[in-house]
């Protein structure tokens, strides 16, 4: 007569109650990881802590948010191009970056800023016209807008590692992730003649001003 299965299960707390008792102690491992109560953000320690999160949160989510509304609007217009595949390639990975943010800020209770819909109409039209002027405007367009946003992925970065970045692992390496992915966006765009559109600098610049003053309020409101 076989003998019959234990079962493991998490408690309210979050702590594994192991009841099986040969559980190897990988499994236990792997059981407690699924069991905890966070997936990537730990709690924060004090109130401090926990504004600093959900600014960096909410921050992070219209950041995503805006470069899925930028590429929109490129793909209105370049869609049917030869360059339509590569900006396709590029928004399907900003998706996911809003994908994961948006379980993020579910988790831990966190508002998204309250001018989501002006970035929704702002990002569209940014894209949207940078592309109209040709290929060049729009990777010039991205080029401005990956460079910030892993600038200030980097910025997070550190302010996290100077806090205590043992508790911040899972974290930091979705940032991390995210930020890598944006680089490599912003060496497409180099790749693919953003310079070389009329008045780079100045439209990178403009763009970039924008994406700071962005950063600032979304923060915020």
């Amino acid at each position: 007569m076989q003998r019959a299965a234990r079962a493991v299960f998490c408690d309210f707390s979050g702590v594994v109650n192991p009841l099986v008792t040969h559980q190897s102690f990988k499994s236990r491992a792997l059981l407690q990881h699924s069991c905890r109560a966070y997936s990537v953000v730990p709690p924060p320690q004090n109130e401090e802590e926990k504004e600093l999160l959900h600014r960096m949160l909410r921050v992070d989510h219209a950041g995503e948010y805006g470069a899925n509304r930028i590429y929109a609007g490129q793909m209105a217009v370049l869609s049917r191009s030869r360059t339509g595949p590569l900006i396709q390639q590029m928004w399907d990975q900003e998706k996911k970056h809003l994908a994961r943010f948006n379980e993020i800020l579910a988790e831990n209770r966190v508002r998204p800023t309250a001018l989501l819909p002006f970035w929704n109409i702002a990002g569209f039209v940014l894209g949207a016209s940078t592309a109209l002027l040709g290929k060049e405007g729009a990777m010039a367009c991205t080029v401005a807008v990956e460079e910030s946003i892993s600038e200030h992925y980097n910025s997070q970065i550190r302010a996290l590692m100077e806090i205590d970045p043992e508790r911040y692992t899972e974290l930091l390496q979705v940032i991390k992730e995210f930020r890598d992915d944006e680089m490599d966006h912003h060496d497409t765009g180099l790749e693919h003649d953003a310079e070389s559109v009329p008045g780079y600098w100045l439209l990178k610049n403009v763009i970039q001003l924008g994406c700071k003053a962005a950063i600032y309020v979304s923060q915020r409101v």
